[in-house]
Parts: structure tokens; sequence; C-alpha cells
């Protein structure tokens, strides 16, 4: 079997989809994108595609190290969520091949469904009762919230009263039993964060995620020692040698790779081993599209310490289409009482839709982070 070309479609609400094809019929789906940079990362594809066409499939791991160390600069965003893809694709192909799905090849399951959650209350967080009881009656068990929208540097006390009285309003809302995590999407800075985090403790989150900037992880042990919750990051880290750190350091609880952004089924697999070692928990990072969750699913039901899967169905930024509409067949992906069984099907388990996705890219989209900036005018974080 040969690579025999690589076609990729920019879809809304701000995906991107790969379709690897082969000379014996057989084709893998990926989705190599960064939010807001789905072009940069598409130009990166088909620049590696030159070391893919005419290759054999099947040698996953050697496929990936020649693309990650045969550029000689490597690492990034961008570069690794082109892999991401690619890698993706390439397990499919071989999962197609072999009529199995991914996770049998990386091992076997060791569980029987993955403990899904969602979200509410937008980026500028709001109407959080309301949306936390449908999502509960829903059947989810736990839900994620911004905790706030931007943060100064210093702020007052009273941005600190607001993010706690939403939380407090999600947990009235809910009661105890429910898991609420809680994003500060690394708008907090250093200073507010110490003080954020302490005031959070008496409802219990299941975790708070990027409690400060990836690049301001090393001051963790210092501002959130002694915390009684957990602490999660990961999203922004994009291989095994950026997590190292973190585990080492015992900056986390939960590491959250994205399998769109760290280097895709190959490389997460061996974050979620070093993790394992560390006694860290998984939660694999995914506001993205179909092939995204599929693929990080097929990671959850091998890696015994992932115990709960985003996904971002109905999220507020899916305008246009949603999740599920790229499917031929949305069975496999249909949560049930807030969890997903194990995939069955051969591959990442899920078929595209691909005369969709082909009417769908010729909207496409330009998808953009939002720009947000403090009362002073200075640039905040979004």
């Amino acid at each position: 079997m040969k690579i025999t070309a690589l076609k990729t479609y920019s879809v809304p609400p701000r995906w991107l989809f790969l379709k690897i094809e082969t000379d014996e019929g057989i084709a893998g789906w990926g989705e190599p994108v960064i939010e807001g940079r789905a072009a940069t990362v598409e130009a990166a594809v088909h620049e590696l595609a030159d070391q893919l066409i005419g290759r054999d499939p099947g040698p996953i791991e050697d496929i990936w190290q020649s693309l990650y160390r045969g550029g000689f600069y490597r690492g990034g965003p961008i570069l690794m969520s082109a892999i991401s893809g690619i890698d993706q694709a390439l397990w499919d192909i071989k999962g197609k091949a072999l009529g199995q799905p991914v996770h049998s090849l990386l091992g076997g399951p060791v569980r029987d469904r993955m403990r899904m959650y969602c979200w509410i209350g937008g980026d500028r967080p709001a109407d959080i009762a309301r949306q936390a009881k449908e999502v509960v009656a829903k059947g989810f068990t736990a839900f994620k919230m911004n905790g706030t929208p931007e943060m100064a540097i210093v702020d007052s006390h009273a941005k600190v009263d607001e993010a706690i009285a939403r939380v407090a309003e999600a947990r009235d809302a809910v009661g105890p039993e429910v898991g609420i995590a809680i994003d500060f999407h690394g708008r907090v800075h250093r200073p507010m964060a110490k003080v954020l985090l302490r005031e959070l403790e008496p409802f219990h989150p299941l975790f708070v995620e990027e409690p400060v900037l990836p690049e301001h992880l090393h001051c963790l042990p210092q501002i959130a020692s002694g915390l009684g919750y957990p602490l999660a990051t990961g999203e922004r880290l994009h291989s095994r040698f950026a997590f190292r750190e973190v585990l080492e350091q015992r900056m986390v609880d939960i590491l959250q790779p994205d399998i769109s952004h760290c280097g895709g089924i190959t490389e997460a697999r061996k974050i979620a081993v070093m993790a394992e070692a560390y006694d860290v928990a998984i939660a694999l990072h995914c506001p993205l599209g179909p092939l995204t969750l599929a693929a990080s699913l097929h990671l959850d039901f091998v890696a015994h310490n992932a115990f709960i899967q985003e996904q971002s169905m109905g999220i507020h930024y899916n305008v246009g289409n949603d999740v599920l509409d790229y499917l031929v067949d949305p069975t496999p992906l249909q949560i049930t009482d807030g969890y997903l069984p194990a995939l069955t099907r051969p591959g990442l388990g899920v078929e595209i839709n691909e005369a969709f996705v082909e009417e769908r890219a010729k909207e496409g989209h330009r998808w953009r982070t939002p720009q947000w900036r403090h009362e002073d005018g200075s640039v905040a974080e979004w």
C-alpha cells in the first residue's frame, strides 16, 4: 500500500479536515488544526506531503519520527498540529486495513465507557444556573465553565467576587455531586490566581484548568500549595518534552494534551504513559470536531489514567455546523447519560460524509481568536 494524495478541507465552524488516500482505495481521516490558524496548519500539512507521497502508511512510528526530526526545526503549535492530523489519518488507515478499531491496535480497552463533560456559560460566563441544570438533566455528571472574563494582572477584589459568585451559582444549581471544572483559560495572572484559587476551595471544583499561562507554570508550586482540589493544564503544550518538566516539577494533577495539537495519537499515548508513571491523570483537551473527538476516545480507552473527556457539541463556537453534522452516522459519538461506549468500528470508528465536507468547504471559515482589551486599552488575554 502506498500513499497517493493528501487532501485538506477547511470547514465551518473553525475546523480543518485531512484525507489521506492510498493506492488500495483505503483512506484515512484526521483533524490537523490550531484554532484561529487553520490556514497556516493547512500549509504545513502540504509541505509535509513531500515526505509522505509514495510511502507505505503502515510504519506510523517511523513516519512520525521522520516528520518530527526530518525538518531540523521542530515542535510548536503549527508543525505539531500538522503532524497530529497526519498521524490520526494514518492510524485510521491502519485500523481500516486490519479491520480493527485503533484502541485494539494500541493494546485494547481498559474500560467499557468513557465519562464525558460539556461546556456552559460562554467566553464571558453568564446564565450559569439554567445551563447547568439543563446539562445535568441530559445525564452529564460534569461540566466546565470559564471562571472569568478578562482580568488584569492586578485587579479588584470585585472581579474575584464576581467569579466566585458564578461558581457558587453553579454549585447551588446542581448540588454537591456534579463535577464543576473551572477554566481560567490563562486569563488570570499570578497575582490574582493565588487569590482566586483559594477562594474557590469551598466549592470543591472537579479541577481548575490553566490556572496560569503556560509560560508561568513554574510558579504553581508556590501559589497553589495545599489546595484541596486538582489543577490541570496542557492544551498549549505540544510534545512530551514540554510535558516532561510539568511532571518532574509536580506542577499539576491532570494533563490535558490536545490530540490535534500535540503530535496525534502516537505522541499523546506517550504523554499519557509518562503521566501514569507520576500518578497524574489525563483529561484530553477537545473543543474541536468529530475526528479529534474520535481519536481522543481511542486513547481514553487504552490509558488507565484517563478519567474524563471534553467534547464540543453545542459549544458557543459551533456556529453554522456542529460536531455530528459531518458524520454519515452519528451513532458512535452520541452521548448517553454522560458516557460514550468504546468505539467498535475499524480505524477511528467514524465515517465522514465526504460530500457534505466538500460542500461546506466551499464556504470554509476564517475563525479568529477574539481580541480583548482591558479598560485602560491594553491587550487582555482571551
